[in-house]
């Protein structure tokens, strides 16, 4: 199984297309709740692809990836590549390579579970100027809304291979807790994904626990993900549910 840096590197491509986005909601509540302003300089760890960045370029702020994965840091590095305020570094939530007291907001999105959390928050800290918020962002694909995902929930369940190590719904509460060592703020928000079959297969590639196109499950689980685009979708368009799920405070 490859290790927490290199499980993404064949699943770039299909990330960047068929990965959800964050509802903008969560923007709102960084600048109502957290004091965002276009000044702030935001550290996004485990940048990805450029995803989670990407909303906060577009409110001007200055942002730096920090990704350890170089297939998804050269893919974030095109993706926003019209941003003059993108920095993209190699470095890992460990070991960020950021100077000290470097920056106003550190968020991880859809990365948090990856991380060894002792270490992660002290140099969470370290980065951080004085006053600083960190905050922890996930969409959590809803489970069991309507018979289409319930469906699709068994499908990842039988063709996944660390898939039920690797679920967000792992880190609750106590987690949290231990990681901000305060209390913690935490918002929700609706997020919907409308995909056709290209779009849902890509989604289903873009996961590092599912089969990819050398596996010998690989035909087998496309054909039953067709199966299912043909029995629930509507118009030729399928919806998958998201909690976005959003975790602050001041560290």
């Amino acid at each position: 199984m490859p290790n927490t840096v290199e499980r993404f590197s064949n699943r770039v491509e299909n990330y960047v297309k068929y990965r959800p986005g964050y509802p903008p909601e969560v923007l709102k509540l960084f600048r109502n709740e957290m004091n965002l302003q276009e000044s702030s300089v935001v550290a996004d760890i485990g940048s990805g692809t450029g995803i989670s960045a990407r909303i906060f370029l577009e409110n001007g702020n200055e942002v730096v990836g920090v990704e350890p994965n170089e297939p998804m840091r050269r893919a974030a590095e095109e993706f926003l590549r019209d941003f003059p305020n993108f920095k993209s570094v190699d470095g890992t939530a460990e070991n960020t390579n950021l100077p000290d007291n470097s920056v106003d907001f550190v968020i991880a999105a859809q990365a948090f579970h990856w991380f060894d959390k002792a270490k992660t928050r002290a140099e969470f800290a370290r980065v951080l100027r004085a006053g600083g918020f960190v905050a922890l962002v996930w969409n959590e694909r809803q489970l069991d809304s309507n018979e289409f995902l319930r469906d699709y929930e068994e499908l990842l369940k039988k063709f996944g291979t660390d898939y039920e190590k690797v679920r967000h719904d792992n880190i609750d509460k106590e987690i949290l807790k231990d990681f901000f060592q305060s209390d913690f703020l935490s918002k929700t928000y609706l997020n919907v994904q409308t995909l056709d079959f290209e779009g849902l297969k890509g989604r289903v590639l873009s996961s590092s626990y599912m089969p990819s196109e050398t596996d010998s499950r690989f035909e087998p689980m496309i054909i039953e993900l067709q199966r299912l685009f043909e029995k629930y979708a509507e118009s030729g368009k399928i919806q998958i549910l998201y909690n976005t799920n959003i975790f602050y405070t001041r560290l």
